[in-house]
C-alpha cells in the first residue's frame, strides 16, 4: 500500500484553523466526533468524492479515486478541524510510518496546540470572573 500526503488537505486544514473553525477537544473524542459512514455517504453525495477528499490527509494509491478506501487520515467532521482527528491521525501516520502525512499532522498538531495555549488564559479569566461575581441577594 502506497500512501502519500494529500496537499490539498493539509491545505484545507490549514485554511480552516486560520479562519477559527476548528475545536479544541480532548484527545479521546475523536471516536464521538469522527463522522460516521452514513454522514460520509451523505457528504459524498451532496459535495462530490474531490471535497470528501479535502477532509483527508492521506491519498492510497492503490485504491480508486472514486472509492472512501483511497483516502485516509481523516481530521474533522466536514465544518471545521477537530484537534482530537488531527491526534488520531498523527498516530496512526507515526506507527506506519507515513513520515509525510506524520510531519504535516504535526504542523497542525502545533498550530492547534498554540491556539489552545492562548484560549487558556482567557478560560481561567472567565472562570474566575464567574466564581467572584455576587448577583445580590
Amino acid at each position: 500500500m502506497t500512501v502519500r500526503l494529500n496537499q490539498r488537505a493539509l491545505d484545507h486544514a490549514r485554511n480552516l484553523i486560520a479562519t477559527g473553525r476548528y475545536v479544541l477537544d480532548g484527545r479521546d473524542a475523536w471516536s464521538e466526533h469522527q463522522p460516521s459512514a452514513r454522514q460520509e455517504n451523505a457528504f459524498i453525495e451532496e459535495h462530490g468524492m474531490a471535497q470528501y477528499a479535502t477532509w483527508h490527509l492521506g491519498i492510497d494509491d492503490q485504491e480508486a479515486a472514486d472509492r472512501k478506501g483511497h483516502y485516509k487520515f481523516p481530521y474533522g467532521d466536514f465544518e471545521k478541524v477537530h484537534r482530537c482527528g488531527v491526534l488520531a491521525a498523527e498516530s496512526r501516520a507515526g506507527q506506519r510510518k507515513y513520515y509525510d502525512i506524520e510531519l504535516a499532522v504535526a504542523h497542525l498538531h502545533g498550530m492547534l496546540d498554540a491556539l489552545r495555549q492562548l484560549a487558556e488564559p482567557a478560560r481561567r479569566h472567565r472562570i474566575n470572573s464567574t466564581e467572584g461575581r455576587h448577583d445580590g441577594g
